[in-house]
């Protein structure tokens, strides 16, 4: 029973193990951990992303009519958003224009502020109507992307109009395809 458990422990601090950030490498070991905790651009925050999706789109988003990466085209990843995926080649499987946020948060479920979180889209947030929100606006966030987002309480840290992708990828450093990947922006592909 205790090896049991003690496999399981070690299988979930691996699972939740994600990855690590360049920004933070300047910073001490205690320093990087803390940071990891609180900063999404750090790879480890995203041990509760939803890595794949359903696909399922918010309600209202449209289709961009003339994307840059046309669905299934195929791109290269030039972002790091999580471990494996800087690199690693992309298939579109979806192009739509909104506008798009870097959000900071609590989550819902607790623990460390969430920080510059990448993406969220206009359509993903509670209170979204015809206007785009601006930096510094409190919103509530019906992103699922990540545990604890879901009905979190969040600030607008950046908003541009862009066209956002969805993507299929398998990490450059190995294991199962992501599928439906939520969300990627144009400046973050680069052409095959």
């Amino acid at each position: 029973m205790k090896k049991q458990l003690i496999v399981i422990g070690l299988s979930t601090i691996i699972g939740l193990s994600g990855c690590g950030n360049d920004d933070a490498s300047q910073e001490s070991n205690s320093s990087q951990t803390n940071q990891e905790q609180t900063n999404h651009s750090d790879h480890s925050v995203h041990s509760g992303m939803n890595h794949s999706s359903s696909g399922e789109v918010p309600e209202g988003v449209k289709e961009a009519e003339n994307p840059t990466f046309p669905v299934g085209s195929t791109a290269i990843l030039e972002t790091d958003h999580m471990e494996g995926m800087k690199g690693a080649e992309a298939e579109i499987v979806g192009a739509y224009d909104t506008t798009v946020y870097t959000v900071s948060y609590t989550p819902t479920t607790g623990g460390e502020k969430v920080t510059n979180h990448k993406w969220v889209i206009h359509e993903e947030v509670k209170e979204a109507g015809d206007t785009p929100f601006q930096p510094g606006d409190e919103v509530t966030l019906e992103a699922d992307h990540m545990e604890g987002m879901k009905g979190a309480k969040a600030t607008i840290d950046t908003a541009q109009q862009a066209t956002v992708y969805m993507v299929d990828y398998t990490p450059t450093t190995g294991g199962e395809k992501v599928t439906n990947h939520k969300w990627v922006t144009g400046d973050e592909l680069s052409a095959k």
